[in-house]
């Protein structure tokens, strides 16, 4: 019948993996045919789960999850190593759940300083570091690229990122596996900036015209490479 799922919503059984196993995973993932982030870090999960625990988890479509690659069809929107992880809990959590797992990983991703993975194999040793201050790829991406200069089409770009989504993908196991255990807590406070953009723009004030929990700076701060210039805001 329409709308319904074998199993009901979210009704696969989510299992335990080491971090460190599917850190390694999503990196290769990453590279993996071109495939990219979100591929690597989804696989990295289910595609583990898959490995060790067989139907229904090895029967997904995995490369559907190429999309995410740059941003989503490289429009820069939300980071592919972010989107495999919320796509993977969400076929095991309904958002009344998942929300603060998400919102955990993004608010940990906004504020870490990455890459801080180190291969095996490939290239060796450590890599520059950012903080993103933003989930989205565009600003997370250039602004890594902005701060340490290399080339947003170089090699080092590229393995900066197959190295972030083996970073993303660690911590998202990490909640995802504290939540299997019930002991998951989310520890991560909203910036200062939703919190004031809030007390005007929020549900039932002066102008609600805001949905969002990300960090608004990045976008709103006014620096002199942003178009959109809010003459009335400081």
């Amino acid at each position: 019948k329409r709308f319904e799922q074998i199993n009901g919503d979210f009704g696969w059984k989510p299992h335990k993996l080491d971090p460190k196993e599917c850190a390694a995973v999503a990196y290769d993932g990453y590279w993996h045919k071109g495939l990219g982030c979100a591929y690597g870090a989804f696989y990295a999960i289910v595609g583990l789960m898959g490995e060790k625990y067989g139907a229904p988890y090895n029967q997904f479509p995995f490369a559907m999850l190429e999309v995410g690659k740059g941003g989503i069809s490289d429009w820069g929107t939300i980071c592919g190593a972010l989107l495999g992880p919320a796509s993977a809990y969400a076929l095991f959590w309904g958002r009344k759940e998942r929300n603060a797992m998400v919102s955990e990983l993004y608010r940990w991703y906004e504020t870490a300083k990455l890459p801080i993975f180190n291969p095996a194999k490939g290239v060796k040793g450590d890599l520059p570091t950012s903080v993103a201050d933003s989930v989205l790829c565009h600003v997370s991406l250039s602004r890594w690229c902005f701060e340490n200069k290399v080339e947003a089409n170089s090699k080092a770009r590229s393995e900066r990122c197959g190295r972030l989504t083996a970073d993303v993908t660690y911590k998202a196991v990490e909640i995802m596996n504290a939540k299997i255990d019930g002991t998951f807590k989310p520890a991560l406070a909203a910036p200062q900036s939703v919190t004031t953009c809030g007390e005007c723009h929020a549900k039932g004030k002066e102008a609600d015209n805001m949905k969002s929990v990300m960090d608004c700076t990045p976008c709103h701060s006014g620096n002199e490479h942003l178009m959109n210039k809010f003459k009335d805001h400081p």
